[in-house]
């Protein structure tokens, strides 16, 4: 390797290790665990690379991209981080980093993508031209909720090996994008990523023309489930096949494989091909947090597509937190879009949200309930899919504080909401002291409004 390189960590022992790879490389290192001073050296000139952690004692490294881009807009910048989610990854992508590793990284890896930084020079696709020109109506991978963070971690951990993997979730969730993701982060986000439909694998040229599409990219087959026994075995045929400079195979479903296979509807050879590690998209209703998260990024869209600026006031957030939305995040995303084009005032009110989500679909019973399910099983679901999406790793120290607050905090608010805000009458509701209501209140940080009280 021939050039020069920024080092900018707040580890000693990991500015010392980059110095002395990068040195032994070829490369002359200049090494600080400043962003200021980092900032000083680009704009002075210096450097053809940039490696970066984001969190430093000065400030965030992923702030300063747009900066560094704006300074030297041929700079690359290698972003690593402790925070190894896949949000990291996408806000570093959203910044225009060249590269983003999660830390612990390899070494020999981190050299080689240096080493292909010095040679290409940003080559890597803008975001905006990847989300938004290519694909205007893309779902959008965005929450902060425990079920999604425990999803990042895994699709983390998961982007940059060879396994194959299985997507499952309901419809609207955001499956396809999980996958897109985890190609576009990957080693191979410049080579193809294709998808295979029931349509491409009718004839017996199918998969062969498949495979000469793909190359050394990413293959996902969409909806497996949904696949006849027929197509079934020529995707066990085609994956036989492979051999070097083979695609990385991921799949989404809709449906509860288990179910197929022991009916006998589903290929097991295929399933033990497809599930290296399978991922669970959390439905809308298991993340409900995200709600206004989400609604303010379509309501941003939309301003920038040039409708008119929208705001949720605060009783139609609530509302629509308390929606079921059977469609996940592409329901929600239709609902803003209907929103924004017949709301007549700038903040959207409680009554415009009852009307559009009047017209809506009714919940829909989850796949392989009944209805007279009874809470804790519910509750049961619930907790072995957040222990699943920690891929086999304990979550954060506290589950138990943190699951009574997720159950005792929608309790209270529909109690609440059914009391017309009365607390007196709520806490007679629920069967506790009126000043244990108001601490519960407070600690949750529950907007009261009242109203007139059902009987």
């Amino acid at each position: 390797m021939d050039g020069t390189v920024l080092v900018a960590d707040d580890d000693r022992t990991i500015r010392t290790v980059l110095t002395q790879a990068l040195t032994r490389a070829g490369c002359k290192v200049h090494a600080t665990s400043s962003l200021t001073t980092l900032m000083r050296w680009v704009g002075e000139g210096k450097g053809d690379v940039v490696i970066s952690d984001v969190m430093m004692p000065d400030g965030n490294g992923l702030e300063m991209l747009p900066k560094i881009s704006q300074e030297r807009p041929e700079l690359p910048v290698i972003v690593i981080s402790a925070q190894n989610t896949i949000m990291t990854a996408i806000q570093a992508a959203e910044a225009e980093a060249y590269d983003y590793l999660p830390k612990p990284f390899d070494l020999p890896d981190l050299m080689k993508r240096t080493a292909k930084a010095l040679e290409t020079r940003r080559r890597i696709p803008r975001r905006d031209q990847v989300e938004d020109d290519s694909s205007p109506d893309e779902l959008p991978l965005v929450g902060r909720t425990p079920a999604m963070q425990a999803l990042y971690r895994l699709v983390a951990r998961v982007m940059n090996t060879d396994l194959p993997v299985l997507i499952s979730g309901e419809s609207g969730t955001g499956k396809s994008l999980i996958a897109r993701a985890i190609h576009d982060f990957s080693d191979r986000r410049t080579q193809p990523f294709v998808t295979v439909t029931a349509g491409d694998l009718q004839t017996l040229e199918g998969p062969a023309q498949v495979l000469a599409r793909v190359k050394g990219g990413s293959l996902l087959f969409d909806e497996v489930g949904d696949l006849d026994s027929e197509s079934q075995i020529r995707i066990v045929r085609m994956l036989d096949s492979l051999g070097e400079n083979a695609p990385r195979v991921m799949a989404t479903s809709l449906t509860d494989l288990n179910d197929k296979l022991e009916d006998g509807r589903f290929r097991q050879d295929l399933y033990f091909r497809l599930s290296g590690v399978t991922v669970s998209v959390p439905s809308l209703r298991e993340r409900v947090d995200d709600i206004p998260l989400l609604a303010e990024f379509f309501l941003s869209r939309s301003e920038r597509d040039g409708a008119s600026t929208r705001l949720l006031s605060e009783d139609a957030d609530k509302l629509m937190r308390a929606y079921s939305w059977p469609g996940n995040v592409r329901q929600l995303e239709n609902a803003v879009k209907r929103l924004v084009a017949t709301s007549r005032e700038e903040t959207i009110s409680r009554a415009e949200v009852e009307t559009v989500l009047g017209n809506q679909p009714a919940m829909e019973p989850l796949i392989g309930s009944a209805d007279n399910q009874k809470l804790s099983v519910s509750v049961a679901q619930h907790l072995k899919r957040y222990f699943d999406l920690h891929g086999g790793v304990l979550p954060p120290a506290g589950l138990y504080n943190r699951i009574l607050r997720e159950i005792e905090l929608p309790l209270i608010e529909i109690s609440l909401d059914a009391t017309g805000g009365n607390q007196a009458r709520c806490a007679e509701l629920l069967g506790i002291n009126r000043n244990t209501l108001r601490k519960k209140i407070t600690e949750l940080d529950i907007q009261v409004t009242r109203r007139r009280k059902l009987t």
